[in-house]
């Protein structure tokens, strides 16, 4: 009883010893505009950079809406390079707050999304690309990216167990022979 015990001991010692932190999923460092910028005219485009790289992959989603949020404003296909994400702008148009939606695939293969927000001080000339464009983070409120996906837990148990079967094989199997 005395060798699974020291058995079981060794199997959690090493799990232990061995875990390693959890991949974590991109996380939104800077913006170009900045979060809450105030500018008179509105940037040529809009640059999105990371912690990690970003798979350049065509699920990658930027847009740009304008004040009411019924406008889109890109003008061009999302570009991605190592670990920033950027989309062309054409002239914006009404002065108010715009928002930056964002939906990137992670380096760990995780979506992550997320919305920005700049204020135009005085309008622009141009018109919007489109109408009706969608709120890519799902949510009517500001945020810098973030999805509570991971590891599912069932991976960790399978681990444990068979970390667990082979400390107990091993320790059953360095035991001694009872004696007669």
């Amino acid at each position: 009883m005395r060798k699974i015990l020291v058995g079981f001991g060794v199997a959690v010692l090493f799990l232990l010893g061995t875990a390693t932190p959890a991949l974590a999923h991109n996380v939104l460092i800077s913006t170009d505009p900045a979060n809450g910028a105030s500018m008179a005219t509105g940037p040529a485009k809009v640059s999105l950079t990371f912690d990690q790289y970003v798979q350049n992959a065509n699920v990658n989603q930027v847009a740009v809406t304008g004040p009411g949020g019924q406008t889109q404003w890109t003008n061009g296909p999302v570009q991605v390079a190592d670990n920033v994400v950027s989309v062309p702008l054409g002239a914006l148009g009404p002065a108010g707050e715009y928002t930056i939606g964002f939906r990137i695939l992670s380096a760990d293969g995780h979506p992550v999304t997320g919305e920005v927000k700049f204020t135009l001080t005085q309008a622009g000339t141009g018109q919007p690309s489109s109408v009706g464009a969608a709120n890519l983070s799902g949510s009517g409120t500001a945020s810098t990216g973030g999805d509570s996906g991971g590891v599912p837990i069932f991976v960790w148990i399978i681990g444990a167990v068979v970390l667990l079967g082979v400390g107990l094989t091993v320790a059953l199997r360095t035991g001694k022979e009872p004696t007669k």
